[in-house]
């Protein structure tokens, strides 16, 4: 990351382009077209999105709970998908996370498995296809996993929720996509998810946990090389499934997302701008929030949140009213409504038919299905224009760097949920396109 800042810099030149037109309106009940179904495996239970042929495009992956493997749906350049190619993982994999591990460029797979207490490394030959899986131990029935660089050392490491120890693993990276045995840090009672940012403003990447039965979540401070020493808990709905972390408010730091799963809502909780979080504000979504995913799905600059809920068969969008505060949700369908068994457990934002929008993907349990909903709002006024100053300057490109380093999902320029050069060179494209 480091080295991506740099570049960043140096290529920030006093560069004045032509002013944009404003973004166009959207009707938020009309922002996602009907949803296309694309078969995966049985039961997938966690879809991410990312480039995983380097052909440009945003692919699919989904972790198939009832087959205990990965799908892959490579993606063929306009938001359809080939067939699905599986991998092996583990006994009930639950939660797949995608990014470069091994540091050659491609983006790999992690997947926790519940029942085999493990998480699988699959390894990218580079072309989309995936060497067999490499086991690796963690706590008690892993439910979630996340990557990012915990110790500083510039490589992907892993944070794994352990629902049935009530604690987090932390595996570090030996630089080749190969782990260290896990460390163990305390969590609530019965964490479900876990993710990762820099909560606190000083350069390393923290992480939340989802605690389902204290109805809480937990957030464990950096120490700056990868421990975790301390544990602070805040209060948010009942049955808190998913944790999602992003800048919610505009201020340059991180805040959080929670779908609580009993509640039929979703918990915000904005940081006070030193790592402490204000009491959370409720926003209505349908029944059995499962997960949330973070995006700018109306192209106005700020993060929007979509919400996959299971017994609605619906995906929920609040779009930003640009303070953190959201509007009343909008509801799309995914899944099947006569079939309580085809539901939306998980969703994922990208550019899926490369647009310059942010499109939607759910996994939809027992229908082994994802379906896709494509933005037909967009493609947006002006992507680059970061600061909202209607020119493309050198402080666009200052932003740029600056919601780089904080993880922002308005700096995934690729759409593939990860942050590493690949976006600097798709904002530096936005930005030399200039404006409509």
């Amino acid at each position: 990351m480091p080295r991506i800042r740099a570049a960043v810099t140096v290529l920030s030149a006093s560069i004045l382009l032509p002013a944009p037109v404003p973004a166009q309106t959207c009707d938020p009940t009309e922002l996602f077209a009907p949803e296309a179904r694309v078969t995966a495996g049985d039961g997938p239970f966690s879809v991410a999105v990312g480039d995983l042929d380097g052909d440009g495009d945003a692919d699919l992956v989904t972790a198939n709970r009832n087959d205990g493997n990965v799908s892959v749906l490579l993606n063929t350049g306009d938001g359809t998908f080939a067939p699905q190619v599986n991998y092996g993982a583990g006994s009930n994999s639950i939660s797949v996370a995608i990014a470069d591990l091994d540091n050659d460029g491609d983006t790999d797979l992690a997947v926790a498995n519940r029942n085999d207490n493990d998480v699988s490394v699959l390894l990218n030959n580079g072309d989309g296809t995936f060497v067999p899986a490499v086991n690796y131990d963690t706590g008690l029935q892993p439910d979630s996993v996340a990557i990012g660089d915990l110790d500083g050392d510039g490589y992907g490491d892993l944070a794994v929720a352990n629902f049935g120890s009530d604690n987090v693993s932390v595996l570090f990276n030996n630089g080749d996509g190969t782990y260290a045995l896990d460390v163990l840090y305390g969590a609530g009672n019965g964490p479900r998810s876990v993710a990762i940012g820099d909560v606190d403003g000083d350069g390393d990447s923290d992480l939340a946990v989802a605690e389902d039965l204290d109805n809480t979540i937990s957030v464990l401070r950096n120490s700056g090389d990868g421990t975790f020493p301390s544990r602070e808990t805040y209060d948010v709905g009942v049955n808190p499934r998913y944790v999602a972390i992003g800048d919610l408010d505009n201020d340059g730091d991180v805040d959080v997302a929670v779908a609580n799963d009993a509640d039929a809502d979703i918990s915000v909780i904005l940081n006070n701008g030193d790592g402490t979080f204000a009491p959370e504000a409720r926003y209505t979504v349908g029944e059995t929030p499962l997960s949330v995913a973070i995006g700018d799905l109306d192209g106005d600059g700020n993060a929007d949140l979509a919400v996959a809920n299971a017994d609605s068969s619906s995906v929920s969008v609040l779009l930003n009213n640009g303070d953190g505060e959201f509007a009343l949700e909008e509801r799309f369908s995914a899944g099947d409504p006569g079939d309580p068994g085809d539901q939306p457990v998980s969703v994922a934002t990208g550019d899926l038919d490369g647009d310059g929008d942010a499109d939607l993907a759910t996994a939809n349990d027992m229908g082994d299905q994802v379906s896709v909903l494509l933005n037909q709002c967009g493609p947006f006024g002006c992507p680059a224009d970061l600061d909202g100053d209607g020119t493309l300057t050198i402080f666009d490109f200052l932003e740029f760097q600056n919601l780089f380093s904080l993880m922002d999902p308005a700096a995934d320029f690729d759409g593939d949920g990860d942050f590493t050069i690949f976006d600097f060179l798709a904002f530096q494209n936005a930005f030399d396109a200039g404006c409509p």
